[in-house]
C-alpha cells in the first residue's frame, strides 16, 4: 500500500479521517480512563487546588509538546516513502547514515531495541485500557468488584479469538464508535468546566511551570503518570502510511485533541469541587443513569484501542521477518483485497498469554500503569534519536537546526523516562522483560543467520564455475523447469548439488533465485526482477522486495515472460534446501544463544509458505549445517 494521495475530494478526505480517529486514535483516546487517576494515586500528589492546575497545566502542554509538535508537525514529515512507524523510520536512518558502518550498526541495534519494547506495549495497551473500561463497574456498584477481572479477561479472549476472522467487518465500526467516544469525553468534560470555568486558566504555561518549580519533587513524581496521556502517539507515525499525514493532522486538531483537553479538564474542575472522586474521576464524571452506557461504550473504545495495537504487531512481526531479524511465521491473510491485514497465530497467541498474565498478576489498571509509562518513554525517545539522524544525514539540515528541532523533544522525553526508571520495581520492569527478551530473539537471530551466510560461502561453490564443469560431460536434460531458490548469490544452491548427485539429470530450463529483502517498504514490479543469462537456459535471477511487500515468488517470475524467460506453471518444480542447523562449541555465538538460535531455525515456518510456492511443485532436500 503506497501513502495516500495529496489531493483528495471533501467526501473522500472526511472518511479518511473518521477512519483515522478510529485505528490511530483509539490508543490515546482512551487514555483519560486512567491517566489522571493515576497522577494522584496512592496520595503521591497532594489533592490541592494549586496542583490540580499545575497537573492540568502540565497535561495540556505535554500533549501539545509531544504529540502536536514533536509527532502530528515533526515526525510525519520523516516518511519512508510514503510509511511510517519506529521500523520504517529506522530503515530510513540506517540508509542515511550507511557511509558510516559503526554508527549504522549502534542505530539498528537501538531501533530494534524499541521494536522490541513495542511488543511490551503491545501487550500492557489491552490489558490497562479494558481493565480501566470494565473497572467503571466499581462505581456503578461497589458489590460487582470481584467480577472486574474475570470480564475483563472474558473481554480480551473474545477479542484475540476472533483475530483469525480479520478486522475487516469490524473496522467499519472503528471510527463512528470512536467518534462517538470523543464525543461523549468533550460533553462529559464541558458540563463540569461550566460548573467551574475558572480551571481554563490552565491553558497557561505559567502554572506548568509554577508548580514544578514549586515542587518539583512531586512534580517528577507526577510526570511518571502524566505521560499516561500520550500514550498511542506511536501510532500516528505507524499509521501514516494508510491514511496519509492530512488526515491524522485533520483528525488530531479537530475532534481528538479538543475532546480530550476538554475531559481532561473537566476532571480537574469536578475535582476542584469534589476531590472526594478522586478514585476514578472519570467515571465520576457520569450522571447516575448514564454509568452502564458509558462502561458499554468505553469498554467498546478499549477493545478497538487494543485491537489497533494487536494489528500493528502482526504488521511489525512481518516487517522485522522480512528484514531478517525474526524467523519465519506463519502469516494468514483475512482480505482477498487489502494484503496489509494479515493474522499471525504465533504472535497473537502469544500476547494473548502475556496479556492474560498481565490481569491475573496486577490486578488493576493502576498496577498496571507503573509498567505503562516506560515503555511509552523508551520509544518516544528513540523515535527522537532517529529523527535526528533522518534530518540530518538524509535532509542534510544544518547541525543547529537539527539539534533546535530534537533538542527540546529529547530533553522532555529524557525527563518523561527518568520519572517512570523509579517504577521499575513497582511493575516497570514487566516491559523490560518482554522486550529484553525480545531483543535477544532478534538479535540472536540476525547474527546466527550472519553465521550461516558466512559457512555458507566458505563452503559455496561458484555458480559460473560449476555449470561449465557440469556442461563438460552434461546431464540427462529432462522436460520442464527447474528453480533453484538459494541464499547467496552466485553460490551453487545446495538442491542443486543434491539433485545431480542422486537423480543424475538437469531440467530443460533452470532458474537460480535468490530473494533479497530491502530497507524500503515497497519495490515496484518495475524493480522486481534482475536476470542474468547463464547460457544453455539457465539463468542467475534476483528477487527485490521491500519489507511491506508480499514475497510472492511465483508471481514475480512471471514478470520474466517479457525477458524470453517462459515459465509454465504446470511444469515448473522448485527445489529448496531445508537446512539443520548443528550449534558447536567455540563457534560465532556463546553455545546457549547458538542452541537458541537453532531451536527458532528449526521451528520456523517453511519457506515455501513464506515464498508463496505452490504446495504440489515443491522438492526439499536436507543438509547439516554447523554454525
Amino acid at each position: 500500500m503506497s501513502a495516500a494521495p495529496t489531493h483528495r475530494t471533501p467526501g473522500a478526505l472526511a472518511a479518511l479521517t473518521l477512519a483515522a480517529v478510529g485505528v490511530v486514535y483509539g490508543d490515546i483516546g482512551t487514555s483519560p480512563l486512567y491517566a489522571l487517576k493515576e497522577v494522584f494515586a496512592h496520595g503521591r500528589v497532594p489533592l490541592t487546588p494549586e496542583n490540580i492546575v499545575g497537573i492540568l497545566s502540565l497535561v495540556f502542554w505535554t500533549l501539545t509538546l509531544i504529540v502536536s509538535l514533536k509527532y502530528v508537525v515533526l515526525i510525519l514529515r520523516a516518511d519512508n516513502n510514503g510509511e511510517g512507524g519506529l521500523i520504517a523510520m529506522l530503515a530510513l536512518a540506517s540508509q542515511a547514515v550507511k557511509q558510516r558502518p559503526a554508527l549504522r550498526s549502534r542505530l539498528l541495534l537501538l531501533g530494534i531495541f524499541g521494536t522490541a519494547i513495542f511488543f511490551g506495549d503491545g501487550v500492557i495497551t489491552p490489558a490497562i485500557s479494558v481493565l480501566s473500561a470494565v473497572e467503571g463497574l466499581e462505581v456503578a456498584a461497589p458489590a460487582l468488584h470481584r467480577w472486574v477481572v474475570p470480564l475483563t479477561l472474558a473481554v480480551l479472549t473474545a477479542l484475540f479469538a476472533a483475530q483469525r476472522f480479520g478486522t475487516a467487518v469490524v473496522g467499519r465500526l472503528f471510527g463512528p464508535v470512536t467518534l462517538t467516544w470523543f464525543v461523549v469525553l468533550a460533553l462529559l468534560g464541558v458540563v463540569h468546566i461550566a460548573q467551574h470555568p475558572q480551571v481554563l486558566v490552565a491553558l497557561g504555561p505559567q502554572y506548568a511551570l509554577a508548580f514544578a518549580l514549586a515542587q518539583p519533587g512531586t512534580a517528577f513524581v507526577a510526570l511518571g503518570a502524566v505521560v499516561l496521556c500520550v500514550t498511542g502517539a506511536e501510532a500516528l507515525y505507524a499509521d501514516l502510511g494508510h491514511f496519509g499525514k492530512r488526515p491524522i493532522r485533520l483528525a488530531w486538531f479537530c475532534i481528538v485533541m479538543p475532546a480530550l483537553v476538554l475531559n481532561y479538564f473537566g476532571q480537574g474542575a469536578m475535582l476542584l469541587q469534589h476531590p472526594e472522586n478522586v478514585r476514578n474521576p472519570f467515571y465520576e464524571m457520569a450522571p447516575p443513569w448514564a454509568l452502564f452506557p458509558l462502561i458499554v461504550l468505553a469498554t467498546l473504545a478499549t477493545v478497538i484501542a487494543s485491537q489497533a495495537l494487536i494489528t500493528a504487531a502482526f504488521s511489525v512481526s512481518k516487517q522485522a521477518v522480512q528484514l531478517g531479524y525474526l524467523p519465519r511465521l506463519r502469516l494468514l491473510h483475512t482480505s482477498v483485497r487489502d494484503t496489509g491485514q494479515i493474522y499471525v497465530p504465533f504472535v497473537n497467541w502469544s500476547l494473548y498469554a502475556c496479556v492474560v498474565f498481565a490481569v491475573a498478576v496486577f490486578g488493576s489498571s493502576s498496577a498496571l500503569a507503573s509498567a505503562y509509562g516506560i515503555a511509552v518513554t523508551i520509544d518516544m525517545t528513540i523515535t527522537t534519536v532517529m529523527t535526528f539522524f533522518v534530518i540530518r544525514w538524509a535532509w542534510k539540515l544544518p547541525l543547529a537546526v537539527c539539534v533546535a528541532a530534537t533538542g527540546l523533544f529529547f530533553v522532555v522525553d529524557v525527563t518523561f523516562f527518568a520519572a517512570n526508571v523509579v517504577k521499575v520495581l513497582d511493575g516497570g520492569w514487566f516491559p523490560l522483560v518482554i522486550g529484553g527478551a525480545m531483543f535477544t530473539l532478534m538479535v540472536t537471530w540476525k547474527q546466527g543467520r550472519a553465521l550461516m551466510s558466512e559457512r555458507l560461502r566458505a563452503e559455496a561453490i561458484g555458480l559460473d564455475d560449476f555449470m561449465k564443469s557440469v556442461f563438460l560431460s552434461p546431464p540427462l536434460r529432462v522436460p520442464g523447469t527447474a528453480v533453484f531458490l538459494s541464499a547467496e548469490k552466485g553460490a551453487t544452491p545446495v538442491a542443486l548439488l543434491h539433485n545431480l548427485k542422486h537423480n543424475k539429470v538437469l531440467h530443460e530450463r533452470n532458474l537460480f533465485v535468490d530473494v533479497q529483502h530491502h530497507e524500503v517498504p515497497w519495490i515496484g514490479f518495475d524493480r522486481r526482477c534482475d536476470v542474468q543469462s547463464l547460457g544453455r537456459d539457465c539463468w542467475q535471477v534476483t528477487l527485490h522486495f521491500g519489507f511491506k511487500n508480499e514475497p510472492d515468488v511465483p508471481e514475480a517470475l512471471r514478470l520474466l515472460a517479457g525477458r524470453g524467460v517462459l515459465l509454465d506453471a504446470m511444469e515448473t518444480s522448485y527445489f529448496l534446501s531445508r537446512d539443520t542447523v548443528l550449534p558447536r562449541m567455540r563457534g560465532g555465538m556463546s553455545l546457549w544463544r547458538e542452541k537458541l538460535f537453532a531451536n527458532m531455525h528449526r521451528n520456523a515456518a517453511g519457506a515455501a509458505d513464506f515464498l508463496h510456492l505452490p504446495t504440489n511443485r515443491i522438492v526439499e532436500l536436507g543438509t547439516k549445517l554447523e554454525i
